[in-house]
């Protein structure tokens, strides 16, 4: 439709959030791969496609169908009306999802504390939500902001106050001062948002000791964090992984999300939160927030799909409910592709400090620095004469002021589309440097 055929709303006519750009940064970055397919993109954050099977979809089926019949009892009706039918809207997979947080992360939680989402991106949205008690609410974030959390915030009118992340994750100081700002501007900060583990998009992890200093915080400022972590599982460094926040937290402060995008199919759209911190309700019983959220979300979708959840329960319970173990092909080729991808850099930008870019310890994503601004039409130009696709980093601040890097990702392709790529890419870099100093 144009401009100028009959319309019967304008965006002003919708909810505010419609016309922010954080709503629009996804299916801007979609169209542009849409429009330019020939280019090699470095762009999406989607697991290694070639590692799809469906047939291991229809065992993952069956294996927790047989769950349901052999270790639960349920008799062959009980069985088909429980992947068939509506379903409980806290989800079917809870007490596996909990096994899994206990082998993997050393997370003791009760299953009742755990909601299964559509996603991730559901569960978000659901806390958000939640917390939006009134208008003097605002949600804490490390900026760098992954888009969805700042797009979820937009759609509930909760607004995102940024926090200093830099080289460590996260500012601790900072955090302590944007809360103490907030407050003195009569406002309730409810919760800090944090992916304390290969963040996206910037790539860095926390630190275990500032992973401590958090918690510490938030337990003095009477803050909960809302610890995002989908690539937790996916580090290229050698010795064990920092702990979770959720893993340290022994005051109920974390709120914890979960996906299984990356580590078992993103197909299936299945995520969870772990909201065990203790709500009073108008009767003065007790339970957890993760009550509060299923009332939400009965709302919202109802449940997730009984069937989706099925597929994700069968990986589990084919692996020990162990996801490390069932994802060590996916993180070699992670590993090698980041790896390679950092020495392809070093190879093309030798002693040039104008070109920089981070070396994280595992996850997806490199964040190169330039010596211009990347904005979404430069990116439109790289796809259109370069053959190269890329995410501006202006993406992930909340303000409108010039962003000189861009984010590359590893994920989606092989290292010899990692070489091609990085070739177009420093074409682009090269010929635009050129084209401000000339």
């Amino acid at each position: 439709m144009t401009a100028t055929e009959p319309v019967d709303l304008t965006v002003a006519d919708l909810h505010p959030a419609l016309g922010d750009p954080a709503l629009t940064s996804m299916n801007f970055l979609n169209e542009v791969s849409e429009r330019y397919p020939a280019a090699v993109s470095l762009a999406a954050g989607r697991p290694y496609e070639e590692f799809f099977d469906l047939a291991a979809v229809h065992r993952h089926l069956d294996t927790f169908h047989k769950h349901l019949t052999d270790d639960l009892g349920h008799s062959p009706e009980q069985a088909r009306r429980l992947l068939l039918q509506y379903g409980r809207t806290k989800g079917i997979v809870h007490q596996l999802i909990a096994r899994n947080l206990a082998v993997d992360e050393g997370i003791t939680v009760d299953p009742e504390a755990v909601v299964v989402t559509v996603g991730c991106q559901e569960a978000m949205f659901l806390v958000l939500r939640a917390l939006r008690a009134g208008p003097e609410d605002v949600l804490l974030a490390v900026a760098p902001t992954y888009v969805g959390l700042t797009g979820a915030a937009r759609l509930v009118d909760l607004p995102v106050w940024p926090v200093a992340g830099g080289p460590s994750g996260v500012d601790v100081a900072d955090l302590s001062v944007q809360v103490r700002r907030a407050r003195a501007a009569g406002l309730r900060p409810r919760a800090c948002y944090v992916m304390p583990d290969f963040a996206n998009p910037s790539g860095v992890s926390i630190s275990a000791e500032d992973r401590r200093r958090l918690l510490t915080l938030a337990a003095e400022e009477d803050l909960l964090l809302l610890e995002d972590n989908p690539y937790g599982l996916f580090h290229s460094a050698d010795g064990p992984r920092p702990p979770t926040l959720k893993a340290l937290d022994t005051g109920r402060r974390v709120v914890y999300l979960g996906s299984f995008a990356k580590t078992v199919l993103p197909g299936a759209r299945v995520g969870y939160v772990v909201a065990d911190q203790r709500v009073a309700g108008p009767d003065g019983r007790v339970g957890p927030l993760a009550d509060q959220l299923a009332m939400i979300k009965s709302m919202v979708t109802v449940n997730t799909s009984p069937i989706a959840q099925a597929v994700i329960g069968g990986r589990l319970l084919e692996n020990g409910c162990s996801l490390v173990a069932a994802n060590i092909r996916e993180r070699s080729a992670y590993t090698r592709n980041l790896r390679h991808l950092v020495t392809g850099l070093r190879r093309r930008f030798p002693g040039r400090a104008a070109v920089r870019w981070t070396v994280p310890a595992g996850g997806f994503f490199v964040v190169v620095t330039v010596p211009f601004p990347v904005d979404d039409a430069l990116l439109d130009r790289s796809a259109r004469d370069y053959g190269v696709l890329w995410t501006p980093m202006a993406h992930f601040y909340d303000d409108t002021a010039p962003v000189c890097a861009l984010r590359l990702s590893v994920s989606a392709v092989t290292p010899q589309q990692i070489d091609v790529g990085l070739d177009r890419l420093t074409a682009l870099i090269t010929d635009e440097v050129a084209r401000r100093a000339g």
